[in-house]
């Protein structure tokens, strides 16, 4: 779990650069368009897996939680992409090689993979991991990176949802252990 939390905060603050040196990446400051891509990307990646635990889940509390993460970030996606819209602020789209995304599509592998309570757990912790870091990325590089007051208001308005979500999950799987 905190491998996971690791690569996603890593991930959330570096966006591929222009090539530098033998690593062929360098980490660019990061602007408004970047950081509406990547919420736009992370709600996405949570409605999927929010969507999965809803299907798959074993527990009626998990397909709960699920449904509800599901229903929350299509929620906060549509208010993203509206106040992007309106700000006149394209998103800079999340590269293929995201560590981010890559942890997206081996999170989705792995719980397509598992059934019964061992979904439920590797589901919880995924998301107990994935809010904590976004989180701790909002704190600290998003928050102090936005430069449009309105964005702005936005993450910090949406925020304690977050908070709200990684709650949850930690208490679900409490019950679990």
């Amino acid at each position: 779990m905190y491998a996971l939390l690791n690569a996603v905060v890593a991930a959330l603050v570096m966006v591929p650069g222009p090539p530098a040196g033998p690593s062929g990446k360098s980490a660019v400051a990061i602007d408004d368009a970047a950081i509406v891509g990547i919420f736009d990307a992370a709600n996405t990646w949570d409605i999927a897996t929010g969507s999965l635990a809803a299907s798959k889940g074993s527990r009626q509390d998990v397909k709960d939680l699920g449904a509800m993460l599901a229903r929350d970030h299509k929620a906060v996606q549509k208010q993203g992409r509206d106040l992007a819209a309106k700000l006149g602020v394209k998103p800079t789209p999340v590269a293929a090689d995201f560590a981010l995304k890559k942890d997206y599509e081996e999170t989705m592998k792995k719980l397509g993979g598992l059934k019964g309570i061992a979904f439920d757990k590797a589901f919880l912790e995924h998301e107990v991991a994935y809010h904590q870091a976004v989180i701790d990325a909002v704190k600290t590089t998003f928050l102090p990176a936005i430069k449009n007051a309105e964005l702005k208001a936005f993450v910090e308005k949406v925020a304690p949802a977050f908070e709200a979500h990684r709650v949850a999950a930690a208490n679900l799987l409490a019950k679990l252990s």
